[in-house]
C-alpha cells in the first residue's frame, strides 16, 4: 500500500494470503481478508476456496465486520499521503530514542540476521532493559500513568504500533517513555530486546526452545484419543494441543510434536511473567498438558 512498507506476500508470489486487517488496517477486531492472487493457480484455487467458504460461512453475514473491512480497504488504497505521515512519525520516534541514548532500537541489530528480509517501519520495537526497566513494567506504567498503549511487551522490550494513516502525538510518547523509572539500572546492552534477556531474579536467560521431533501430523494428533498429564510427565510424549507462549503467540509446540523439557520450562516461565500466558494450555500455570494416548 506504500513504497516505504515491505512488499506484501502477494507481490512476492504467494497464491493465497490471509490478512488480519484489524491489526494495522483499521478494521474491527475479528475481521480479516483472504486474498486470491491472479497467478497461475487462480483458476484451480478459486472453486476450492468457494467450496471451503460455503462449508463454514454463516447464513447471516455480519455487516458489522464486512462494512469496516471495506472502509479500511478504501482508506489504505487512497491514503498514501496519510501513510507517509505515519511512517515519518515512527521514524521520528526511533531517531529521538537513538539520540537520547537511554533505550535501544531493536531494529538497529537486524542486519546481523540473514533471515530478516525487511521490517515494518510502523512497528517500533524498543529495548527497555538497557534503560533499566523491563518491557512488562514499562507497558504497565505507560498505560497507567500516561494513557499510552503499546501493542505488546516482553521481559526485554516493548513494541509500539503506528496505525497506517494515523498521526500520533510523538512528543507525548517520547516524554512518557523517558519519564519511566529505572529500577533495574543500566545492566544490559542496547539492541538485545528479543524477549530472551537476562532474568534479574537470578535465573538463566529465557530462550526460545528448540522444536521437538514431529511424530504425527497436526490432524492426526488433534483427532487422536488424548489424556491429561502433569506437565513434567508430558516430556517425551506427543502434544494433542497447540501451545503458544504469549507474547508473541506463535506456536512453540504444535499438535503432533514431541513435548520437550525446554518447551515446558519456557511455557511455564512465560506464563509466570507479568502479562504473559500460554495459549492452548489447560491451566494458566501450565501445570498440566493434553497428550496423545500412545
Amino acid at each position: 500500500m506504500h513504497p516505504a512498507l515491505p512488499d506484501g506476500a502477494l507481490a512476492l508470489g504467494a497464491d493465497l494470503v490471509t490478512s488480519g486487517t484489524h491489526g494495522l488496517g483499521g478494521s474491527l477486531t475479528r475481521s480479516a481478508v483472504l486474498h486470491l492472487a491472479e497467478g497461475p493457480f487462480a483458476d484451480r484455487l478459486e472453486p476450492l476456496v468457494d467450496r471451503a467458504f460455503r462449508l463454514v460461512q454463516s447464513a447471516s453475514a455480519s455487516a458489522l465486520l464486512t462494512v469496516p473491512l471495506d472502509l479500511a480497504r478504501r482508506s489504505l488504497a487512497t491514503g498514501t499521503g496519510r501513510i507517509t505521515g505515519s511512517v515519518e512519525a515512527a521514524d521520528k520516534i526511533r531517531g529521538v530514542v537513538r539520540a537520547l541514548g537511554r533505550f535501544g532500537v531493536v531494529g538497529d541489530g537486524f542486519h546481523r540476521f540473514a533471515d530478516i528480509a525487511a521490517a515494518d517501519p510502523l512497528r517500533i520495537a524498543l529495548d527497555t532493559r538497557v534503560g533499566g526497566i523491563t518491557g512488562h513494567e514499562a507497558r504497565r506504567l505507560l498505560h497507567r500513568d500516561h494513557q499510552v498503549m503499546v501493542e505488546v511487551a516482553t521481559d526485554a522490550a516493548i513494541v509500539a504500533v503506528v496505525g497506517a494513516g494515523s498521526a500520533p502525538d510523538t512528543d507525548r510518547l517520547l516524554e512518557a517513555l523517558h519519564c519511566l523509572p529505572a529500577p533495574l539500572g543500566a545492566t544490559t546492552t542496547a539492541g538485545s530486546g528479543s524477549g530472551s534477556g537476562a532474568d534479574f531474579a537470578g535465573r538463566a536467560p529465557l530462550r526460545l526452545p528448540r522444536p521437538g521431533p514431529a511424530r504425527l501430523t497436526a490432524r492426526e494428533a488433534f483427532l487422536s484419543p488424548a489424556r491429561v498429564v502433569p506437565a513434567q510427565g508430558a516430556v517425551g510424549m506427543v502434544s494433542a494441543d497447540t501451545l503458544a507462549a504469549y507474547p508473541p503467540g506463535i506456536p512453540n509446540v504444535p499438535p503432533g510434536e514431541v513435548i520437550t523439557s525446554e518447551a515446558v520450562e519456557f511455557l511455564r516461565r512465560t506464563a509466570a511473567a507479568p502479562g504473559g500466558h500460554a495459549r492452548g494450555a489447560l491451566h494458566p500455570d501450565v501445570s498440566r498438558l493434553r497428550v496423545v494416548v500412545p
